[in-house]
């Protein structure tokens, strides 16, 4: 195991601000121009959108993440008893609150000695990093500022790791992007590696609609709120209130969509892209996509990947997943 005596925490930064500044710039011209007009959801968590979303898990409507954790509680003694992980990797890490489960299970096993987040906001992870620290005297926690899309070969080896990608944050991806994702990952596993995932279950889509479109409207104030981001990075003059949240099901690619749609035919300019956007009344730009799985196809997906399943946990209503996979 790598350690450096006497340290708790570290820090790698593979993505620092002017690069991620660089990487909203391309995509958003790439985005804008397009037909339709398609932005990476990634862009929506900027301080504001990660403080709206925490607001959302908490809405009656929003069922993810209180059933993701109820099965980590349910189940994080038996994960680390099956792993036997001493490095816990969390892809999209956040404040690392809903990790501490697995990290107290792990810790109680005997055998925990390092956690590496892992996730794109250089501020929220020098935090997170510092309070788990002091939280799990004993434990290395190396943080890692990066893309999990770009920099998943810098995530930090050795040991028996488990790498947990909770929240469903991998129906984000579109189906391509999944399989490189998910292709990286086991091509960089060794026998004794795990992969702890969650996943968000194919249900009745009026349920699925009301999650994401809640009644007082904070996920269209989430939603929304990249206009803002894209108005500061890029000197935008985006007016939201000309833009409405739309949340639908599409049931062939069995996936919810966020767009936001125009009010009224308009121009708008960015400024640091010298690029005038034209949209159509009525013209809708998507902002995120979030797949909704089944069991057979998604074991079918990671044994494409190199990936067999271990264990398969769900709650009581079987609305959410938590699975456990290793090397085939």
């Amino acid at each position: 195991m790598p350690s450096v005596p006497g340290q708790s925490h570290v820090l790698d930064v593979h993505l620092d601000p002017s690069a991620l500044a660089e990487g909203l710039a391309m995509e958003a011209r790439t985005a804008l121009t397009s037909r339709p007009k398609v932005l990476a959801p990634k862009w929506l968590y900027d301080k504001r959108g990660c403080d709206l979303f925490d607001e959302i898990t908490r809405l009656p409507e929003y069922y993810p993440t209180r059933c993701e954790q109820a099965i980590l509680e349910g189940t994080a003694a038996e994960i680390g008893t099956l792993t036997e992980a001493d490095t816990l990797i969390e892809l999209g890490s956040g404040t690392s609150t809903k990790t501490r489960v697995l990290l107290d299970a792990l810790a109680g096993a005997g055998t925990l000695s390092r956690f590496v987040p892992f996730d794109v906001s250089e501020p929220t992870l020098r935090d997170a990093v510092s309070t788990i620290a002091s939280a799990y005297p004993g434990t290395l926690v190396h943080g890692v500022v990066g893309d999990f899309e770009q920099h998943l070969e810098l995530l930090p080896t050795g040991g028996r790791r488990l790498v947990a990608f909770l929240g469903s944050t991998i129906g984000n991806l579109e189906p391509d992007q999944r399989k490189k994702l998910l292709s990286e990952l086991a091509g960089g596993f060794g026998p004794e590696d795990w992969l702890l995932l969650g996943t968000d279950l194919v249900k009745d889509p009026a349920r699925l609609v009301a999650a994401y479109d809640d009644e007082a409207g904070v996920t269209a104030e989430f939603n929304l709120n990249v206009l803002c981001v894209l108005n500061d990075a890029l000197d935008g003059d985006f007016r939201p209130e000309r833009f409405s949240h739309v949340a639908l099901w599409d049931p062939g690619a069995e996936r919810m969509e966020m767009r936001l749609r125009s009010e009224a035919t308009q121009a708008v300019t960015l400024g640091a892209l010298d690029l005038s956007v034209h949209f159509d009344k009525d013209e809708e730009m998507r902002t995120e996509i979030s797949t909704k799985f089944r069991r057979g196809s998604l074991e079918a997906e990671l044994f494409d990947c190199g990936l067999g399943l271990a264990r398969w946990w769900t709650d009581e209503d079987e609305d959410f997943a938590v699975s456990l996979w290793e090397l085939t």
